[in-house]
């Protein structure tokens, strides 16, 4: 089973909640779902879907790995495997051996705001998996004999990962020169010496200090009902105490006065790529929906074959082999927007760089036709148009945004902000955030001959 990091841009979330195209004026239901809240804080969010019978648990907390200690990185996600090594009453091990002799999945991932788990199961195991995984909030039991081997697992991940891919490595280098002081400047997966330097007696004080169920979401999604999910959410989360949580107060970011440049040469690299990636607010942190404008400028700059830098650099001039645009609005204090090409097998990557940067300036400077702003609304809900009728969309959307401090009605009415993105508020986003200073531009390039 794969203990994978959840990277920050992913933006299949957001992405999932486009189920529907819907008028400004329209408000649609996009996964109507039912909510209550245990006495001891964990709320609780279940979205009926009667389509199979099977049901999808999964718990999020509001800890990730930007909530580790300065020396300390990689615990959040270290956790999450150790998470899979017993309680007082489950053996190692066997967690993952009921959900598979039930005929289950199950697996669980880290980014830097959260930490999530997940079981899907027949509808009728739903108590099974309930109580497996209230169990583990509370009676987690670690031991070096168990912590110490999973510790080379990790260790073993991040080689294969990260040191043994240039992209990889890129990206955490460029990461890392983005954030001048805020802890997502940190891989999630940690540091190599800082990996090998947590212990057991760790990974057991980040555990109570963060996991309780006031700290908590559950979210089940599938063929039940409330009242079948209360009465069992009541019966195995209700008797787990609430705890004290810390604030999650984290260091912020200076006032970025210069662009910075990343350059990686690999002799793993074959074709050299370019990339710019910028500073910018997050759906938590942005005002006015600019966050929502961000997407939509995404989309209608580099979302695909029809975008207009693909459009230009890659169709129309041919000098590019890609060219596309991005923007991973998840993160609770800030989000990204990114930029990327590649040239042609042959091809020279200084060219792509400025033909690229003098694209983005007159795209920047002429703005787009309200006929391309709506054509890229609907592609973005297009792309998750069936999104809804799968299990996993609709916790992963709302457990992410409870992470980030929003609300489920923030989910729901995502569409129709989505839809009421004009074409000033993109052309504004676009040159509040694409502002050279607050850059990264990275270079992947095969390594020099001598």
């Amino acid at each position: 089973m794969s203990r994978s990091s959840a990277t920050r841009a992913v933006r299949f979330v957001f992405l999932a909640i486009a189920a529907l195209a819907v008028s400004a004026s329209a408000r649609a239901a996009v996964f109507s779902p039912k909510s209550f809240t245990l006495e001891n804080g964990l709320k609780v969010v279940v979205i009926e879907n009667h389509r199979a019978p099977a049901v999808m648990q999964m718990v999020w907390y509001r800890v990730g790995a930007a909530d580790e200690e300065p020396g300390e990185s990689g615990l959040a996600h270290f956790l999450e495997h150790l998470m899979f090594k017993g309680t007082k009453t489950v053996k190692p091990g066997e967690f993952s051996r009921t959900i598979a002799r039930i005929g289950g999945r199950e697996n669980a991932f880290t980014s830097y705001d959260y930490t999530a788990y997940y079981q899907r199961v027949a509808a009728h195991e739903l108590e099974t998996v309930m109580r497996l995984e209230a169990d583990r909030m509370q009676n987690l039991v670690l031991t070096d004999e168990v912590v110490l081997p999973e510790r080379d697992v990790v260790l073993e991940e991040r080689r294969s990962r990260t040191d043994n891919s240039p992209k990889a490595q890129l990206r955490e280098q460029t990461q890392r020169a983005l954030y001048l002081n805020h802890p997502y400047g940190r891989p999630v997966i940690g540091w190599m010496s800082e990996i090998k330097a947590l212990t057991t007696d760790k990974a057991m004080a980040f555990y109570r200090k963060h996991y309780a169920p006031n700290n908590a979401m559950l979210l089940v999604a599938g063929d039940v009902t409330v009242d079948k999910v209360r009465a069992l959410a009541e019966k195995y989360y209700g008797p787990i105490p609430r705890r004290a949580v810390p604030a999650r107060v984290r260091p912020k970011e200076p006032p970025h006065r210069a662009a910075r440049r990343v350059a990686l040469e690999s002799p793993r690299v074959r074709l050299p790529s370019w990339s710019r990636t910028y500073l910018a607010p997050s759906y938590a942190t942005s005002e006015n929906g600019e966050a929502y404008a961000l997407e939509v400028l995404s989309q209608v700059l580099g979302g695909g074959t029809t975008s207009r830098l693909y459009r230009r650099l890659v169709v129309e001039r041919g000098i590019a082999a890609s060219a596309g645009a991005w923007y991973s609005g998840d993160g609770l204090d800030y989000g990204e927007f990114g930029v990327f090409a590649a040239p042609k097998a042959g091809g020279s990557i200084e060219e792509v760089e400025k033909a690229f940067l003098e694209e983005l300036e007159l795209a920047v400077r002429e703005g787009f036709k309200p006929e391309d702003i709506e054509r890229a609304k609907k592609l973005i809900a297009a792309q998750a148009i069936y999104a809804r009728d799968g299990l996993r969309a609709g916790p992963n959307a709302i457990g992410q945004s409870f992470t980030q401090g929003q609300t489920v009605d923030d989910v729901e009415s995502w569409p129709e902000r989505i839809s009421a993105v004009t074409a000033d508020q993109v052309m504004a986003a676009a040159r509040s955030v694409l502002a050279r200073r607050q850059s990264v531009t990275g270079l992947l390039l095969p390594e020099a001959k001598e």
